[in-house]
């Protein structure tokens, strides 16, 4: 195997050495991927505890943080729901090169609000007599591209297109179950297995292999380039510390 060695911006070596909270702490403005509101919520709390340094969130699709980005929007970091996104805004001058890099392997699930609604098979989308099937909008949200996929492969594709509800993001999707609004929606896996928390409802872990790998990166925006915190907040998603609450969340390493 070939690495490719990335030169590592002088902001995130700083970031690196500082091993205590600053005496003068700062903000860093995040644009997070719904998926991982969630997560980041609790990252936030060990993040300020370690540095000092406080989070100022903001969450959605990741195809809509895009086009914001590049409309001029103040975002210092990045947390995506895809590995592409990340790699679009380094290649047109909006990202720091060097600095994405993967945090998390999404999971997608087949979810009702119902308990034993869905089996573990996924087969009540074909024995199912529901109205609804929620999805996050294909076009902005990974984990709606992949629901796709998964129809797809399991030969539902143009069966299923006068049930599917169209959600802006995966939030939204979730929203749509968890109000009745939908009998069924695909959503990640980090939404319904909360740690702490008894998982409501009833779903199917889909299996990897029908839908595309969900590689999740963050990067440091341009924007953020000069601050302290954004860096350090990059860094401290690769410590022991987060990468266990990640995975508590579901996510694969």
């Amino acid at each position: 195997m070939t690495l490719k060695i990335q030169a590592i911006p002088a902001l995130i070596v700083t970031a690196l050495a500082t091993t205590a909270p600053p005496a003068n702490a700062d903000e860093v403005s995040v644009a997070v991927a719904a998926n991982f509101a969630g997560p980041l919520a609790t990252l936030g709390e060990g993040f300020t505890a370690a540095t000092g340094h406080t989070l100022k969130v903001s969450s959605g699709a990741t195809g809509k943080f895009y086009s914001q980005i590049v409309a001029g929007a103040p975002f210092e970091v990045l947390i995506a729901a895809d590995d592409d996104t990340p790699r679009k805004l380094i290649a047109d001058g909006y990202g720091v090169a060097g600095s994405n890099f993967a945090y998390a392997i999404g999971k997608l699930v087949l979810w009702s609000a119902q308990p034993g609604y869905v089996d573990d098979q996924g087969a009540v989308l074909v024995t199912g007599t529901y109205a609804h099937l929620a999805i996050a909008n294909p076009k902005l949200a990974p984990y709606g591209r992949a629901g796709v996929e998964v129809l797809k492969a399991r030969g539902l594709g143009e069966a299923l297109t006068p049930k599917l509800v169209t959600a802006e993001s995966i939030a939204q999707a979730y929203q749509f179950v968890a109000t009745g609004n939908a009998e069924l929606g695909f959503v990640a896996l980090s939404q319904v297995a909360v740690p702490g928390k008894p998982a409501t409802g009833s779903y199917w872990l889909v299996p990897p292999s029908l839908y595309g790998e969900i590689r999740q990166d963050a990067v440091l925006l341009k924007t953020g380039e000069k601050n302290l915190a954004a860096a350090a907040l990059l860094v401290y998603l690769k410590s022991p510390a987060a990468k266990a609450v990640i995975q508590s969340y579901g996510y694969g390493p």
